[in-house]
């Protein structure tokens, strides 16, 4: 499932350019910003000045300090370089909590950034500048020198633009508008001997305020690893999220899919805000469409729009993201509380040609202009080639044929978070259950990445035979006749089964699903993805084992049981987890894939039996233990809660193996503290108390702990959450145990140890007691660092005694 930022991102970037519709103050702002030069008459020798911003800290003890030129009446840039005789600048940073404290180690090798810069550079929108001005008469020997400003200048100038390039628009978003967004931003870029480039940022736009983090690259792949992001020191006290100062609502979209797959749209949508006097404000959309022209009521507004920066987001992970962002600046400042219509006129290339009328879209539920993925309602209009087919989620509202196109509207019948199309040659498959339809289309031709070649394969020749005796077979090398090409319609029925009973599964413990229609289609890759009422299934799904290896691997064989019976049930399971709930942030994003993954796991079980589910647990387990390179299993990698900052240049499988894996053991432990009724009565009342709402993993904790049974002597579940949500580690854990007494009078002594963890760490497991007559005593034991002793007293003798034998706990 995708999961989608918003315009709160890290947008420190390079070589980026500005397409503007027209001039106007935003357009002249955003390129002033971009072409800003420093000012050698605003260059100082300096010393010991201080620059403070909530938890970070930053001493310019011995340097040059430069200011750029004015951009809106005042400098939004500074150069600070320790070029001189025993110059020195340093950087503290120190994150608030033990999760970002190790993310921060594992990059830097300290929980804490202290380090010796070499030079800085500063962009702002807040008081910084005052600020600095005002400590200069502090010190005597601070003192203008514009001799020096003139060559730092002449060797900064390109790096400034570069670095302005990418920020244009959020810091055109600070100067033009103090009623969106307070305008304190500030960007720190460091040039470190030590860690090499890094930057720092604060934005109080983002609830998160303070990043730390650096590009980084593995295998030629680019990422942006985040080393920390946590809230700032005067915004960690505060529990509440404000409304969206901007909320979205009652889309229409028309669009067009010309013979060479360009998309071509008009995007309707209601606006309205809660601050008064909005000027300019922020969209989302996929970095390969462009928009060329917005309305407000009908009336032109100004846009300014840039391309994705090099970059990544927050959450860290491939550098570079899905989405870019552009600013509307309406004709006149909107009205707390009024409606308004924006109108987007945007197209570009998001459908690929995979070969033999298979299509790839990249931009699935970004392809339309958008800000954070807030439920609404949408009217979908779509007019492509006649002889295509495109699909999208809703109910067909008119489907007709017009010479060479067909045009298709549909309407879902409820607010949805993302609306995503898919394009084909389709054949179809299609069951009714409970009242819900699952609409599976299949392409009629295979793509050509997956058709098989023949190869060279020994064939058997029988020898002479006689009745007597049977001579061995002689090998002969021969070419093989090509196999079959493997059929991507065979399965079409049992996929609409298999997801039709999902469905049915799902609605019977959680209720119904987002849409009462749900339609599955295929795409190339080796992933899916669930939106509301439309699932993108990997094309292999639609294939089965037909093209997995005649000797499989246990890594091959893995990769089947994913494709043929995992993939299409969790994606079916995110018409609950994901269409509906959503997590609170990307923080909380893993509840989502892991409610999905064990929802998955639970139909599995239900259809395919226990063997299957805990094949798939071990699977996940052997995932997470797995070496990366510095020799920490995976896990070590960080907490859940990091979400896709997981996936670093570290250790790049890191976000899948604990955000799946480790997520639905984490459920499944819960699962077995609770007993099945509690567990599925939990998974309910979440779909009733957050239906249509985010939920946060805190919330999520308090809720589950209601559903603990009494007297449990974790009865919030801090000390779990501690240790499996916000913290690492898989002990292994070992039962020694000893029984004296007499009939009657039975003594079992037995101890817990435990190691491979940190020493803080605690792992509450179960041992079983098996007595005669099919009869069985569990013993919950909470071990540590030293070996907890437990006894209990039986009326018989145990036949075993067994440690966890349900697969209760995540252990080595």
């Amino acid at each position: 499932m995708s999961r989608r930022g918003g315009v709160n991102k890290f947008l420190v970037a390079f070589a980026l350019s500005c397409l503007p519709l027209a001039a106007g103050p935003a357009t002249d702002l955003a390129r002033a910003i971009r072409e800003n030069t420093l000012d050698p008459q605003s260059c100082y020798r300096v010393r010991d000045l201080t620059l403070f911003k909530e938890d970070i800290r930053i001493y310019l003890t011995d340097g040059y300090l430069i200011f750029s030129k004015p951009v809106a009446d005042r400098p939004i840039a500074a150069l600070y370089t320790t070029q001189v005789e025993n110059g020195s600048g340093e950087v503290i940073l120190r994150p608030p909590n033990a999760a970002e404290r190790r993310s921060l180690a594992s990059y830097t090798g300290s929980p804490n950034l202290d380090e010796q810069f070499q030079a800085v550079l500063l962009f702002f929108t807040g008081d910084l500048y005052q600020s600095l001005l005002a400590q200069l008469p502090n010190n005597p020997t601070n003192r203008k020198v514009p001799e020096m400003g003139a060559l730092l200048a002449e060797r900064w100038d390109p790096v400034l633009r570069t670095f302005s390039a990418g920020l244009d628009l959020r810091l055109a978003l600070d100067l033009l508008d103090n009623t969106l967004i307070k305008p304190d931003f500030l960007s720190a870029s460091f040039q470190d001997a030590k860690l090499g480039n890094f930057d720092l940022v604060y934005d109080p736009g983002n609830p998160d305020q303070i990043s730390a983090g650096q590009i980084a690259s593995r295998n030629g792949q680019l990422y942006f690893d985040v080393w920390a992001h946590f809230p700032a020191k005067s915004s960690r006290d505060n529990s509440t999220r404000p409304a969206p100062p901007i909320q979205l609502s009652d889309y229409r979209i028309s669009a067009t899919v010309s013979p060479d797959l360009n998309l071509t749209a008009v995007t309707k949508v209601k606006v309205k805000t809660n601050r008064e006097g909005l000027r300019i404000l922020p969209f989302d959309i996929a970095r390969n469409m462009a928009v060329s022209d917005v309305r407000v009521n009908g009336v032109l507004a100004e846009l300014v729009e840039h391309n994705d920066p090099v970059r990544g987001p927050p959450r860290g992970g491939s550098a570079g993201g899905e989405d870019t962002f552009f600013l509307v600046m309406p004709p006149m400042p909107l009205r707390a509380g009024g409606e308004y219509e924006f109108e987007f006129h945007h197209s570009g290339k998001v459908i690929l040609d995979a070969g033999g009328r298979v299509y790839y879209v990249t931009a699935r539920g970004n392809w339309y202009p958008n800000l954070g993925g807030q439920f609404a309602t949408f009217d979908l209009t779509f007019r492509y080639p006649r002889d295509l087919e495109l699909v999208t989620p809703g109910e067909v509202v008119e489907d007709r044929t017009e010479g060479e196109w067909r045009i298709t509207r549909r309407r879902p019948a409820a607010a949805i978070r993302l609306a995503g199309f898919n394009l084909g040659d389709y054949a179809h498959a299609r069951v009714s259950i409970g009242g819900y339809t699952v609409d599976v289309c299949g392409n009629r031709t295979l793509e050509p990445a997956l058709r098989l070649r023949p190869t060279p394969d020994p064939v058997v020749l029988p020898g002479p035979t006689t009745r007597r005796r049977v001579r061995a077979p002689v090998q002969a090398e021969t070419l093989a006749a090509p196999p079959p090409v493997p059929d991507p319609m065979a399965r079409l029925q049992r996929l609409a089964a298999d997801i039709g009973g999902m469905v049915a599964f799902m609605a019977s413990k959680f209720g119904p699903p987002a849409l009462a229609q749900l339609t599955v289609s295929p795409i190339p890759g080796n992933f899916g993805q669930g939106y509301p009422g439309l699932i993108y299934l990997s094309t292999k799904s639609y294939l089965g084992g037909a093209v997995a290896p005649a000797s499989q691997t246990q890594e091959s064989q893995a990769q089947e049981i994913f494709f043929d019976e995992l993939l299409e049930v969790h994606e079916a399971a995110h018409q609950w987890w994901g269409a509906q709930v959503v997590g609170a942030s990307y923080h909380d994003d893993w509840l989502m894939e892991a409610l999905a993954n064990y929802s998955a796991l639970l139909y599995l079980e239900k259809t395919k039996g226990e063997h299957e589910f805990d094949e798939l647990l071990n699977e996940y387990r052997m995932n997470l233990l797995a070496r990366s390179d510095n020799g920490a299993p995976v896990d070590a990698a960080g907490p859940i809660v990091l979400g896709t900052r997981l996936e670093s240049s570290l250790e790049p499988r890191a976000w899948r193996a604990i955000t799946y894996g480790k997520g639905s053991w984490i459920l499944h432990m819960l699962r077995r503290r609770m007993g099945d009724e509690r567990f599925l009565s939990m998974l309910a009342e979440i779909m009733k108390r957050y239906g249509h709402r985010e939920i946060s993993t805190e919330q999520f904790r308090m809720l589950a702990a209601e559903f603990l049974p009494p007297r449990s002597d974790d009865p919030k579940l801090e000390v779990f959450f501690d240790q499996w949500v916000y913290g690492t580690g898989i002990p292994s854990l070992k039962l020694a145990y000893s029984l004296k007494g007499k009939a009657g009078a039975w003594r079992l002594s037995g101890t817990l140890t435990q190691a491979d963890v940190p020493d803080d760490f605690e792992a509450l497991a179960p041992v079983e007691i098996q007595l005669p007559r099919g009869q069985t005593v569990t013993r919950w034991v909470r071990a540590s660092n030293d070996p907890a002793a437990f006894e209990v007293k039986l009326a018989e003798a145990p036949l075993k005694v067994v440690l966890d034998p349900h697969n209760a706990v995540l252990r080595r």
